[in-house]
């Protein structure tokens, strides 16, 4: 076989490869129906519920329940307060709003889950897990009925209200793996 053809044949099948792969990624998301911050509360209000002690021992991951919701919870403040760092310009259009859009297409998102983020205050993890779910949840609805303009995200740059509402979704609903009986 001649180098060209090799060289061809390689490139075809990494191509095929990589849309397999993806188109299966793709396919992987979550129920499109639950996808909003309506399900989002419904399913927060079912966490809190619960005994305080089986609560704080849903997360089986590098932060506790507490700071898992304390995480959410920032994320959904900041997209109204501003958030109070920012990957520069050229990242938040190129590989932010990338993902992004993979992440909406796909209805899941992917991320490290111990990663706090960038300069926001550390995640306490003696607080109180029904007080850091009620404050995730007032976030929630705080965010519904706010009518002001929307920061930029960190990451992924200017988002409008539907697709901050997908953002905060999937973020939590990603933070969720680790919670044993949630997932």
């Amino acid at each position: 076989m001649q180098r060209r053809q090799f060289i061809t044949l390689g490139l075809i099948g990494a191509a095929a490869g990589i849309t397999g792969a993806s188109a299966l990624w793709l396919s992987q998301g979550n129920d499109p129906r639950l996808l909003n911050l309506n399900s989002l509360k419904a399913k927060l209000n079912v966490m809190l519920a619960l005994p305080s002690e089986q609560l704080a021992s849903l997360s089986t991951g590098d932060w506790n329940s507490a700071q898992v919701f304390s995480h959410c919870a920032q994320s959904v403040e900041f997209s109204m307060s501003g958030f109070p760092q920012h990957k520069s310009a050229v990242f938040k259009h190129s590989v932010g709003a990338l993902a992004f859009a993979a992440f909406a297409t796909k209805g899941a998102m992917t991320h490290n889950l111990s990663e706090a983020i960038p300069a926001a205050p550390a995640l306490d993890p003696n607080v109180d897990v029904k007080q850091a779910l009620t404050r995730l949840l007032n976030s929630v609805t705080d965010f519904e009925q706010y009518q002001g303009p929307l920061a930029p995200h960190f990451a992924y740059g200017e988002l409008n209200k539907a697709d901050y509402e997908l953002a905060h979704v999937l973020h939590f609903y990603n933070h969720l793996d680790t919670f044993s009986a949630f997932s």
